[in-house]
């Protein structure tokens, strides 16, 4: 149903119970049923901390959540991906370094993620106080809907008697003393000292050249956006550092959305790209730095002249130029996947670390668990990654060794480049004159960057809060292989004929916007390619009729649905207007007596 009427009635479906072999975290030991935040509306947010998308829904529910805090649980259900993400002390480190202040269940097996038959990340569901589900929301730019909800309901469950107001169970845990928190990366400066950013305090710490002395700090330790002396200025979860030609350092401020320059002789900190918002489809893609949104840059990197960025929000390489201050896109379509090819048709799959020499920008390609290169021609070619659902730890030839959501890439002097190989807990190396992928070190705790120091190489240690020197090691380490793909549930679907709808409802109050043209995009591919006969491409009806091929058994269908809505009120000459939007790969398995119909729930319930 693509319904763009506000409905009177709401379905209302009984919400079922929330179970995680992991258990609660930040509510203080104590374990929570759904009767027990019985009287409260609860929002319950499955996501899986190496998405971009839902690190997007986690600030975008901050000022809910601080409005209503009498009113509304958020419970985070953590429904991972990777197999690193089924680590109980990773999701615990994943809720400090992203400042999640609610509840969070942790779901290991995605039990809780299977009963509510949740199929993407990020997933929001709203329950009322009753107990029943009344809303469910994929992807981002929901929150003004659900805020607009939650007033209904609270007003609604006020009326009735149903409604109870107080605190929530939200136990903040003990800070540590640690000189950094979460480190993102590193920077070494011409002075022989080190710069990194300390993403979770939210400033930039220079250490001396031991990786331990703490020379200063930069930023207020207070998330916010500012400019202004070292002590004042606001960063927020700062990620990547590159040296510019004239000396300063430019700042990937993942947060704000945002380009920041260092002046390293004066500690004055100044914007130079980004508005502090995020950018949406429909948003200028090019122009003066200063007046175009950016979307979560994660890396940064010197490469032709120009200040390249790994857009890690919006699957893109972006690149800024300090000599006229502009920015735009550089390479990518904003479509989620592993497609080599010229850079104006290649697709990544959330970039987040950056290392160029003269000849290759190199990149770790996150989700694809890819380590990828861009070359002065502007083609996107893949050296080591097969797409988003093979990961492991594997060495050999690069066509079939593996890795697990790398965040860093370091250029080596031999021509070869390491990979902070995050959720592998090691550095890899890769070296194009052989083709071959080797183990540097293990026993490093998600590693997300790598810096060489003359012989040495400081490792960025993010989960053991600190940065490490290690020798560059004359023989690889020796490890045993293994390989997994991304484990859920597979869903059984006839071949031949097979319709895909994509619900979306705008919420209360809004419409879908046509002024200019179809408010509505859907784009359909497939993994292997042979599965669809008919179907694929992209259109403006969320409605389409797919056509699957027999003689494939199973694979992946990858759905990506765009909704623009604004506020229907005809007095208004300047409605308000959200744009909607999620991305799906739903594991497919062909066979008679499957399902005719795959519904996907953009927005609203599927009735």
């Amino acid at each position: 149903m693509n319904d763009s009427a506000p409905t009177t009635r709401r379905a209302r479906v009984r919400a079922p119970e929330l179970i995680g072999k992991g258990g609660w975290l930040n509510t203080g030991d104590e374990q929570y049923t759904l009767a027990d935040l019985r009287g409260r509306i609860v929002i319950l947010d499955f996501w899986t901390f190496c998405c971009i998308n839902c690190l997007h829904v986690l600030d975008e529910l901050r000022e809910l959540e601080e409005k209503h805090r009498d009113t509304v649980v958020i419970i985070g259900v953590h429904s991972p991906k990777f197999a690193h993400e089924a680590e109980h002390q990773a999701v615990v480190d994943a809720v400090e370094r992203y400042g999640v202040e609610h509840p969070v269940l942790d779901d290991p097996e995605l039990a809780t993620w299977k009963q509510y038959a949740v199929r993407a990340w990020p997933t929001l569901v709203v329950i009322d106080p009753e107990g029943y589900v009344v809303a469910q929301h994929a992807g981002e730019g929901h929150a003004h809907a659900i805020a607009r909800l939650v007033a209904e309901l609270e007003t609604e469950h006020a009326a009735k008697g149903t409604l109870r107001r107080g605190d929530g169970p939200y136990v903040a845990p003990e800070p540590e003393p640690t000189v950094l928190r979460f480190p993102g990366k590193a920077l070494a400066l011409p002075s022989g000292n080190l710069l990194v950013s300390d993403t979770t305090r939210h400033q930039l710490v220079e250490l001396e050249g031991d990786g331990e002395t703490v020379v200063r700090r930069i930023g207020s330790g207070v998330r916010g956006f500012a400019d202004g002396a070292a002590e004042v200025a606001g960063f927020s979860e700062p990620q990547g550092l590159a040296l510019l030609e004239d000396g300063s350092v430019v700042v990937a401020d993942a947060v704000n959305h945002a380009l920041r320059r260092l002046d390293l002789a004066t500690g004055e900190v100044t914007t130079l790209a980004g508005t502090g918002r995020q950018w949406w489809q429909g948003s200028p893609t090019s122009g003066p730095a200063r007046e175009v949104d950016l979307s979560s840059p994660w890396d940064v990197a010197l490469f032709g002249g120009k200040v390249w960025i790994a857009m890690a929000g919006v699957h893109q390489l972006w690149a800024y130029d300090p000599q006229d201050g502009t920015v735009g896109v550089a390479a990518g379509t904003t479509n989620e996947g592993l497609v080599d090819g010229p850079a104006a048709e290649a697709w990544f799959a959330q970039p987040s670390g950056l290392a160029a020499t003269e000849d290759r920008l190199w990149l770790a390609d996150s989700e694809t668990s890819a380590l990828r290169w861009v070359d002065l021609d502007g083609a996107v070619h893949t050296a080591v990654g097969t797409g988003l659902f093979d990961f492991g730890h594997r060495d050999g030839a690069a066509e079939q060794a593996l890795l697990q959501h790398p965040l860093g890439v370091t250029a080596l002097p031999d021509g070869s480049v390491a990979v902070s190989d995050t959720y592998n807990h090691a550095l890899r190396r890769y070296d194009p004159a052989t083709g071959e992928v080797t183990t540097l070190a293990t026993d490093l705790r998600e590693p997300s960057d790598a810096v060489l120091v003359g012989d040495d190489i400081v490792v960025v240690e993010s989960a053991r809060h600190r940065v490490t020197r290690l020798r560059l090691p004359e023989e690889a380490v020796r490890v045993e292989s293994v390989a997994h793909r991304t484990q859920r549930a597979t869903t059984e679907v006839a071949p031949g004929k097979l319709r895909l709808d994509v619900i979306f409802q705008a919420p209360a109050g809004q419409k879908l916007d046509t002024r200019y043209g179809p408010s509505t995009r859907l784009l359909v591919s497939s993994t292997p390619p042979e599965l669809l006969l008919a179907g694929e491409g992209a259109g403006t009806d969320l409605s389409r009729a797919l056509e699957l091929n027999p003689a494939v058994t199973e694979g992946v269908l990858h759905v990506s649905a765009m909704a623009a809505s604004c506020d229907d009120d005809p007095a208004n000459e300047y409605p308000a207007c959200h744009v909607h939007q999620q991305d799906w790969g739903v594991p497919v398995r062909l066979g008679e007596g499957g399902a005719d119909r795959l519904p996907l729930v953009l927005a609203g319930m599927d009735d």
